[in-house]
């Protein structure tokens, strides 16, 4: 397995498909890490769709969503289902935020958290607005999250470039 990025260096750009529910249509796009240049985001890995802790940990984040974009950060769900699972996910626990589908894993391997047998280890990257990894957390068993509360904090401790 890979290293994760550093504290503090620029995260290299990549692009995955993906979509988001907008009222009652799941948009479908892809995303650009380098479209978020300038407003802080948060990567979110997570194992697979409709699993229990994955479930609560993304029905949280979506459910606390007013508590990220206060912060002027969007939040994006990554794993290595395809976009046709995420949508069913999403609709099914109304999930408000972007989930993209990193299918070969290649972004999964470029943060470090690509693991045999679970696919990805449930982790958290906050990139700056410039591009910078401000912080992280990679879990070990990935039993557990962390919860809005801390990404918050985290968040409210990164400056503008």
């Amino acid at each position: 397995m890979a290293a994760s990025p550093e504290l503090g260096r620029t995260v290299a750009d990549f692009t995955l498909p993906g979509g988001v529910l907008d009222g009652e249509t799941f948009v479908r796009r892809d995303y650009g890490l380098a479209e978020r240049r300038g407003l802080p985001l948060v990567i979110a890995f997570y194992p697979g769709d409709n699993t229990s802790v994955c479930t609560k940990q993304l029905c949280s984040y979506s459910s606390g969503l007013e508590t990220f974009t206060d912060l002027g950060a969007e939040v994006w769900g990554i794993s290595p289902q395809d976009v046709d699972s995420h949508e069913s996910f999403a609709r099914a626990n109304n999930l408000r935020i972007p989930l993209l589908a990193d299918t070969d894993r290649a972004v999964a391997r470029a943060f470090g958290v690509a693991a045999p047998g679970i696919g990805v280890r449930r982790s958290v990257f906050l990139v700056g607005p410039d591009g910078a990894l401000r912080w992280k957390h990679v879990a070990l068993l990935g039993v557990t999250f962390q919860p809005v509360e801390t990404l918050a904090r985290e968040l409210s401790r990164i400056e503008a470039p």
